[in-house]
Order: structure tokens, then sequence, then C-alpha cells
């Protein structure tokens, strides 16, 4: 039962943490619907004020590739890479083998 994972961190701007993690929050919204999509979730860092962490869990590997080409999603990566003060931490992929919630 493989899955495919991503979680990453993306460090924004001074005091722009919270605009980041809301523009990450439509864009869960956008690609929940999304064919493989099983999990998008968008944390604050309790210990560093600047940090958001986006942890995901799909189908396949390919089902994450084609939510980035649902409309509105390219727009909304346009308004977030402002915010960021360095170039995300998005790298650490994951073979998911199961665990309560992942079906």
């Amino acid at each position: 039962m493989n899955k495919y994972g991503l979680h990453g961190k993306l460090t924004a701007t001074s005091e722009n943490a919270q605009k980041l993690a809301d523009i990450l929050i439509i864009a869960s919204q956008l690609i929940s619907t999304a064919k493989g999509c099983l999990l998008y979730m968008v944390s604050l860092d309790e210990t560093d004020p600047n940090s958001v962490w986006v942890t995901e869990a799909w189908d396949s590997k390919t089902d994450h590739q084609n939510s980035l080409q649902i409309d509105g999603v390219k727009e909304l990566i346009s308004e977030a890479i402002p915010l960021l003060s360095e170039k995300p931490e998005l790298g650490q992929e994951l073979t998911i083998l199961g665990g309560y919630g992942i079906k």
C-alpha cells in the first residue's frame, strides 16, 4: 500500500508566515478534490515564527505532479514566492507505508 508523501518547510520573510500559510490553505482547498490527494496539511512552527510546514500524502507522485496543473494553483504559487525569504525546503519525499488515517 505504498503512497507518496512530501514534507517540507517554507521560510517566510519577517512577519509574513501567516500570510504565506493563508495562501497555502487556499491552495489546499483547490487541490483537496484532486485525484489521489489524501492529505494537505499546513502548519505554523511553534519555535520559528517565520516557518510554515506543509505535509502532503498522495496515492502517487504522478497525482501530486498533476495537482500543480489545477486552475488557480500556479497563481497561488506566484503569490507565495515573494513572501519567501529563501528557497523552499520541500525536498523530503517519503514513501508512506501506512498508519492511522491513510487508506
